[in-house]
């Protein structure tokens, strides 16, 4: 299979979304009501408490009204001044039954939520034990996400929004109760325009509660993403990743802000809802007020009704939406995620069974492929590779040039898998990078970048990072094979503490070098990983290197490594060239004005 590097010829492939969540709606509610259900004929003696508390406020709703129009009608009005204030005083007797109420509600609400955060938190332990044993690979830190923030979201989501349907249910009956008993009549012009508001605030609850679970996917994925930094930040340094890494957090970071603003906005329209469903009611009652009173409600009824709508009802109901649009649709997202069905538990079968065995590549398969990738470092940004194809034949030595900052470091990154192409798909062998995971892409390829990583501990430890199984051997035949015998002679021996700082950058990208070379990985990138040694050692490393079973790709940092390799690929921003280092010299000027450039530079 030859090598070939021109602009795409079809529409590059795009990179499909993954790992996107359904909105939680109507099945989200679906799922939730039946469990709903067992949970609270479980707690009917608690919420039997709770209604009976309720029934205070409900009584204190209808003699608020009720005492005002009397008090109106049948005293001051009436020329009873006596009269009206025993009928206020009647209601003031009200506000105290409210008072008493309160105190004995929220005593019985620890009875219903507490073992609702007590089961959730039961039941994402279980969960996450449960994936841990089916997956161990997979297991991840989203769970503390579940454990602590949102459990306590269920919890508090919970209370609220009984705390204010029960409210609602109780001050309502009390209302309506109120105005029928003052003059029918008025029951329409409150409830037609309330119950309009309640259906303009009822169009926002799917939109809102789409918005909320991206918010709390988004929360999730950092904090997983953070969960992968701490326990892969050596990985992720030797290879070359932080740059990577940092711009993941920020897109990550971003995501869940950009999550968090679109929810502030569906927030607003629901503000705007809410102040419908408060205002109307009352202006339908000031508007219609000659009508009402032409028709026989005294003056006394229409303030009654006017007290119950602004001081009881209204209130009620704007309390309810609130906790529906806020706690509501959180409750719902919270409770769909934190109850979702238990992984499968894993079979009791034999080890040698259950463990995976790698797939191994067609014996065709190149070394790697790029086909039509395109990569920019950022939306608004120029590519720095544009359709470029690229097939690696196995066992070559691929030596890859061009001026600064014109892409060589992101190809190396592209093959790697620390950078995801904007379109397009690369390949290690015939298994797509996409595909991978950290393990699997390990075991493909090493990555040594040129600023190369080495951290505290054992010489040995440092050389045996990629492959530490490999026998004391190995690890003796590598150190000569690098020229670092000095450098152990100078420690005092392979088991002897390493001090990063005291080391030159030769020696770290040595140690770097002689680390991918013990490595099992087929493929070998080296971005300018042979930049702090002299001539003499990048030949002694490139040797050994080449010699290695597997195939290379050299960022070349001098003109010698270029000519050494079998084939060279020059980026230079316009086209990509491709052929052995002759037949570029002929064919391309570019390149030769480049190795002029080198040549003269000695």
């Amino acid at each position: 299979m030859t090598a070939t590097v021109t602009p795409a010829a079809e529409a590059a492939a795009t990179r499909a979304p993954c790992g996107e969540q359904p909105p939680a709606g109507r099945g989200a509610l679906r799922r939730l009501l039946p469990g709903a259900r067992r949970f609270l004929w479980g707690r009917r003696r608690a919420l039997g408490i709770l209604a009976g508390w309720s029934v205070l406020e409900s009584a204190q709703t209808f003699l608020t009204g009720l005492g005002v129009a009397r008090a109106l009608d049948d005293g001051f009005l009436a020329g009873r001044p006596g009269t009206g204030l025993l009928w206020l005083a009647l209601s003031a007797a009200g506000a105290l039954l409210g008072g008493l109420a309160a105190r004995g509600v929220f005593g019985a609400l620890g009875g219903v939520v507490e073992p609702l955060r007590d089961a959730l938190v039961r039941r994402v332990v279980a969960r996450a034990l449960a994936a841990a044993l089916a997956d161990p690979a997979r297991a991840g830190t989203a769970a503390v996400s579940r454990l602590t923030a949102q459990t306590e979201i269920a919890r508090d989501g919970a209370a609220g929004l009984l705390l204010t349907a029960r409210a609602f249910v109780f001050t309502a009956a009390g209302a309506v109760a109120g105005l029928a008993l003052l003059a029918p009549v008025l029951l329409p012009v409150v409830l037609v325009p309330l119950l309009a508001g309640l259906a303009l605030f009822a169009a926002t609850l799917r939109p809102m509660a789409a918005r909320q679970r991206a918010l709390l996917d988004a929360d999730e994925e950092l904090a997983a993403h953070a969960g992968l930094l701490d326990s892969g930040a050596r990985q992720i340094v030797a290879y070359g990743a932080a740059g990577t890494a940092a711009a993941r957090t920020a897109e990550l970071v971003a995501a869940e802000r950009r999550a968090a603003a679109v929810l502030a906005r569906w927030g607003a329209v629901r503000t705007v809802a809410l102040g419908a469903a408060g205002q109307l009611p009352v202006l339908a009652l000031l508007g219609c007020a000659p009508l009402l009173l032409e028709r026989g409600v005294s003056t006394g009824e229409l303030i009654g009704s006017l007290t119950y709508a602004a001081s009881a009802l209204l209130p009620a109901v704007h309390a309810l939406l609130t906790a529906l649009g806020a706690a509501g649709t959180r409750l719902v997202v919270v409770l769909d995620r934190l109850t979702a069905p238990n992984p499968p538990a894993p079979r009791t079968v034999p080890a040698a069974r259950t463990a995976p065995r790698p797939r191994t590549p067609r014996r065709d398969a190149p070394a790697a492929e790029l086909r039509s990738v395109t990569f920019a470092h950022g939306p608004a940004a120029e590519p720095v590779v544009r359709d470029l194809d690229l097939t690696l034949r196995r066992g070559e030595r691929l030596a890859v040039v061009g001026p600064s900052g014109i892409g060589k470091s992101t190809l190396t990154a592209l093959l790697a898998g620390t950078l995801v192409p904007d379109t397009g798909r690369v390949c290690l062998g015939d298994r797509p990078v996409a595909g991978l995971d950290r393990r699997e892409l390990a075991g493909l390829r090493a990555l040594v970048p040129q600023e190369a990583y080495v951290f505290s501990g054992p010489l040995r430890d440092n050389l045996a990072y990629l492959a530490p199984d490999a026998p004391p051997e190995r690890v003796r035949a590598a150190v000569a094979a690098f020229g670092l015998d000095g450098l152990v002679d100078r420690l005092g021996g392979l088991g002897a503490p390493l001090d990063p700082a005291r080391l030159s950058a030769g020696e770290r990208q040595s140690v770097a070098l002689a680390r991918a070379w013990l490595s099992p990985a087929p493929l070998l990138l080296l971005d300018e990983a042979t930049s702090g040694l002299d001539p003499a050692a990048e030949l002694r490393a490139e040797t050994a290197l080449a010699a290695r079973p597997g195939t290379l790709l050299v960022v070349a940092h001098r003109l010698s490594s270029a000519a050494r390799a079998d084939r060279v690929l020059l980026l230079d921003g316009v086209r990509p060239a491709l052929g052995t280092h002759a037949g570029l010299l002929r064919e391309s000027d570019a390149y030769r004005a480049m190795v002029g450039a080198w040549e003269d530079g000695g």
